[in-house]
Formats: structure tokens, sequence, C-alpha cells
């Protein structure tokens, strides 16, 4: 049962991280170098860290924060079963 639990998890994580990819390659200026890697914390969360070209940091973030967190947003919606999914970003 546990190996069930495990590998929907990583299929939804999976899901995600291809959500998250494209969506972030829509937004920025040079999306070939967009690049998102599941992360294990070690609070037990699952962090997918997004990574663009330093000329694109601002876009992902936006004025505020505010396309940052529309992005945190929609992969919390898409997946709400995924409680400790944190989305984080850096160049």
């Amino acid at each position: 049962m546990m190996n069930s639990v495990n590998d929907r998890e990583n299929a939804a994580l999976t899901t995600l991280k291809t959500v998250l990819e494209q969506v972030v390659k829509t937004i920025v200026n040079k999306p070939e170098l967009v690049r998102i890697e599941i992360e294990s914390k070690s609070d037990g969360k699952q962090l997918l860290a997004i990574q663009v070209d330093e000329k694109d940091l601002g876009k992902v973030i936006g004025k505020n924060g505010q396309t940052i967190k529309s992005i945190r947003g929609l992969i919390n919606a898409i997946n709400p079963s995924l409680q400790d999914v944190a989305v984080d970003v850096s160049m």
C-alpha cells in the first residue's frame, strides 16, 4: 500500500513539474534556460525549484511578488492533496 501512495505522489509531482515548466516558459524571454527540479527538504516537504536566466528572474517574481504568488496558487490548486509542496525561484 505504501508503494502505491508514493507512486501516486511521485506521479503528481512529475505532473506539477511539467505544468510549472510550461507556465514559466511562457513568461520568460529565454525558455530554453528554464529548469525545474524536484528536491526533498529536510522537513519532509517537496520543493519545486525554478531556475531561470538572470534577466528573467524579475518576470517570474513579478511586481511585489504577484507572479510567483499566482504560480504557487496555481500549483496548489492543481493538486491540493500534495500539501507539502513549495515553489521557489532562483537564477
